[in-house]
């Protein structure tokens, strides 16, 4: 479902790297690393990674990391604005944050009141983002290939067809454990695009609907091929 001709929107090359803007905001502030990470939901060696230009870190990641430092994920990140309730597949640019191969589509728009932020998340083979937990609630819809979701230590393989809701404030992760890409529809309600204040209250539970049927949580699951998720 993805289209690998769309050319993918780079950050502006006058900044300095991600990373070093992230931690010189850190130090203006007389923040230590485990002090960035505790608030944020992370690890404080994801934090080092990133800020040695390592690793590069998720939407939802990078917002956690803004707040934490009192500042605007704008201020790190240029991404598309939508401005209409309908977008056009062919003139939604794919955009990533630095050189990641991980890319999105913003889907939602923005108006006042609005809770819901939605994008197409592109996932490479391979690719594992980092454990996070925050505010809200998101969903996850498979919608070509197939990803492992853990949440608080639960793997859960989710396949095309497949959907997983969950209150946000669980840990949780993702891992495209296959060789092609993966396409997932997220929704959440975490105010990723920093539009403005997000709403919503965490429950306690989480629902695994799969594709054609309703099943209960299973425990961790092995791939196809019998290997461990």
């Amino acid at each position: 479902m993805d289209d690998p001709a769309r050319q993918v929107v780079q950050p502006a090359a006058a900044y300095e790297p991600l990373g070093a803007r992230l931690r010189q905001r850190r130090r203006d502030l007389k923040l230590t690393l485990q002090e960035v990470a505790d608030r944020a939901g992370l690890s404080v060696g994801f934090i080092s990674q990133i800020e040695r230009g390592i690793t590069t870190p998720s939407l939802s990641s990078l917002v956690a990391v803004a707040r934490v430092l009192g500042a605007h994920v704008g201020d790190f990140l240029a991404q598309p604005k939508v401005t209409a309730p309908m977008t056009r597949h062919a003139e939604r640019p794919h955009y990533a944050i630095g050189g990641a191969s991980l890319t999105y589509e913003r889907l939602s728009t923005t108006f006042p009141g609005n809770v819901l932020r939605s994008v197409l998340i592109h996932e490479p083979p391979g690719h594992r983002s980092e454990p996070i937990s925050h505010e809200g609630e998101e969903i996850f819809f498979i919608l070509d290939g197939a990803i492992t979701v853990e949440v608080d230590g639960e793997e859960i393989v989710l396949e095309t067809g497949d959907s997983l809701h969950f209150p946000s404030t669980r840990v949780h992760s993702t891992w495209n454990h296959t060789d092609r890409p993966a396409t997932i529809l997220h929704t959440c309600t975490m105010d990723v695009f920093g539009d403005e204040p997000s709403a919503g209250a965490a429950e306690t539970s989480m629902a695994v609907r799969r594709n054609a049927s309703l099943k209960s949580l299973p425990k961790p699951l092995k791939t196809k091929k019998g290997k461990s998720s």
